[in-house]
């Protein structure tokens, strides 16, 4: 089973920003190129925060009505230093929330997750930025096709991982939704599979009906009888 990896759906091409980089620069980077947010780099390459709308939206939000009726948003002085900053490098969140290229799909995921971020800047093992990955791409996996994920998981799962015969189990996918019936040679191995068929790219659910042949779940111990002096 090969999975795709944060190299295979990350784009290469990273619109960036330095810290001195203005305000209206970085507004023209985002209408320029159609994207909601930029890595600032080091001087060495290297992300040290990132510049998304909601940081830069922040300036009219804590701006009064132009009238005078409503007041502006209230902002701890944190917050209301960034909301007034005039560069790249006072209004980014800091740290950047990384990512390496050779993490799976999921992996990357989890850490999006973890952090509450919509984008993860890409670097190589020095730190330095090599691409980026959204949410949009990561989703690419569920673009698979049903009969490439059928296959994978009929020669994969069960032909190579299970060495189970292919007359044995019946496999149907649906917009990404498998089904398995059939039987496999030990009881153990159920969930193992059922596993395995949820681990394949552009799996959206597994249902299973699958029976076994030896059921090796119901272990049972025997305790030696224990045996008093002089008995």
């Amino acid at each position: 089973m090969q999975h795709r990896s944060v190299h295979d759906v990350m784009t290469q091409e990273v619109v960036t920003a330095r810290p001195d980089t203005p305000f209206k620069a970085v507004v023209g980077l985002f209408h320029r190129n159609d994207i909601t947010a930029v890595p600032v780099l080091d001087d060495q390459d290297r992300p040290i925060g990132m510049v998304s709308e909601a940081d830069l939206i922040r300036k009219e939000a804590v701006l009064p009505d132009p009238e005078g009726r409503t007041p502006g948003r209230w902002l701890p002085p944190k917050d209301r230093a960034r909301a007034e900053a005039e560069t790249a490098g006072g209004l980014m969140t800091s740290p950047a929330v990384t990512a390496r290229p050779t993490w799976s799909v999921p992996e990357a995921a989890r850490q999006m997750d973890r952090h509450k971020v919509k984008r993860l800047p890409v670097v190589d093992e020095a730190g330095r930025l090599v691409g980026i990955v959204s949410r949009r791409d990561l989703l690419q996996v569920f673009l698979r096709n049903d009969a490439a994920i059928r296959e994978e998981i009929v020669h994969d799962v069960f032909g190579q991982i299970l060495w189970t015969p292919a007359e044995t189990v019946r496999v149907a996918v649906h917009d990404g939704v498998v089904t398995v019936a059939g039987r496999l040679p030990r009881r153990s191995l159920i969930p193992i599979a059922e596993q395995l068929c949820r681990a394949v790219d552009g799996v959206v659910a597994v249902h299973q009906s699958l029976d076994w042949v030896e059921d090796d779940t119901d272990v049972r111990l025997e305790h030696p009888q224990a045996y008093h002096a002089g008995s």
